[in-house]
């Protein structure tokens, strides 16, 4: 209730102004002490540990402390009221995704030449560990992604929202609903990065990388999005969407590439990079678009499972 009276009233011109201030410092804050990691320009002769010691473990920091001001001050301060168990149940969801991509390709997909910006720490992976801050780096994220979108949908948007205790939430036959679109969308996008990767790429290899992306975000959507999109608040996921595409972008071709945080093998990439940025293969432009469009349509489903009050079974086949 309280924030469908803030979203009509709107807030204090004081609380606007800290709230303006709190939202450049989840940004400034973590990207200054990041920053601060560089101890040269990139491609400098020197040792690639020296110039970011500790960089990718720094940056961590990108997600983390937005989650600690959402989490633990701006939600509570807004009297935002979250639905802990769905909140939890999505993220126990979700994460083994990141955690599978990392168990199981990140060392197909993925290359990590500079241990120095990292803690050393080794995680278990297929084909040989990866530094424990890749497991970290997909947690933080699924979690920053749910809170943005949360802040997004209970406040700052709250009046293009569906209210937790509307009708609409709690009754459903069920969902589990098949979405063609979806499927025909994942196809395509398969194919032609395949037919990009043989027909212009002098090399073989397979866009195995993107395809996990197109997997991991129409998957969900053919069979959920029927019963999620009712429910979405789409300007909430808009808004999220591009906060975490900006930032993850500044993150990479700023820091992350030129320094050698991680990299990409070619033979998984579909061949389009985007040279002003390091590089780039354009997965990673993709990669955010991906986690934040699952994640929503996760949440929404587990928020009108537990709405209903049915046994999962039941919610989901009727």
């Amino acid at each position: 209730m309280a924030s469908k009276i803030n979203e009509l009233t709107g807030p204090s011109p004081r609380t606007s102004f800290r709230l303006v201030l709190v939202m450049l410092g989840m940004i400034a804050v973590p990207a200054a002490i990041t920053l601060h990691t560089v101890r040269g320009p990139a491609g400098a002769r020197a040792p690639a540990a020296e110039l970011s010691p500790y960089g990718y473990t720094v940056s961590l920091l990108l997600f983390i402390v937005p989650i600690l001001a959402i989490g633990l001050w701006l939600l509570p301060q807004e009297r935002v009221r979250i639905s802990r168990r769905s909140f939890v149940r999505t993220i126990a969801i979700l994460f083994p995704l990141g955690a599978g991509l990392d168990f199981f390709f990140a060392n197909s997909f993925f290359t990590f030449s500079n241990p120095g910006a990292t803690l050393r720490i080794t995680a278990p992976a297929l084909h040989g560990g990866v530094p424990i801050e890749e497991y970290v780096f997909y947690f933080t994220g699924f979690v920053c992604v749910l809170l943005l979108y949360i802040w997004f949908d209970e406040y700052w948007l709250a009046a293009y929202g569906v209210p937790s205790e509307a009708r609409d939430r709690a009754q459903f036959d069920r969902l589990l609903r098949f979405h063609p679109g979806s499927l025909l969308w994942a196809v395509a996008l398969i194919a032609a990065a395949i037919v990009y990767r043989k027909v212009f790429v002098a090399a073989p290899g397979f866009p195995g990388y993107f395809t996990f992306l197109v997997i991991g975000a129409l998957g969900p959507s053919a069979a959920l999005l029927p019963s999620a999109m009712p429910v979405i608040n789409w300007r909430a996921l808009s808004l999220a969407l591009f906060v975490l595409l900006f930032t993850s972008l500044l993150w990479e071709v700023t820091l992350a590439v030129p320094y050698g945080w991680w990299g990409f093998q070619d033979g998984q990439m579909i061949g389009l990079r985007i040279t002003a940025w390091s590089r780039l293969p354009v997965e990673e432009v993709c990669v955010w678009i991906a986690v934040t469009y699952a994640t929503v349509i996760v949440y929404e489903i587990v928020r009108r499972w537990l709405s209903s009050g049915k046994k999962i079974k039941h919610a989901l086949l009727g």
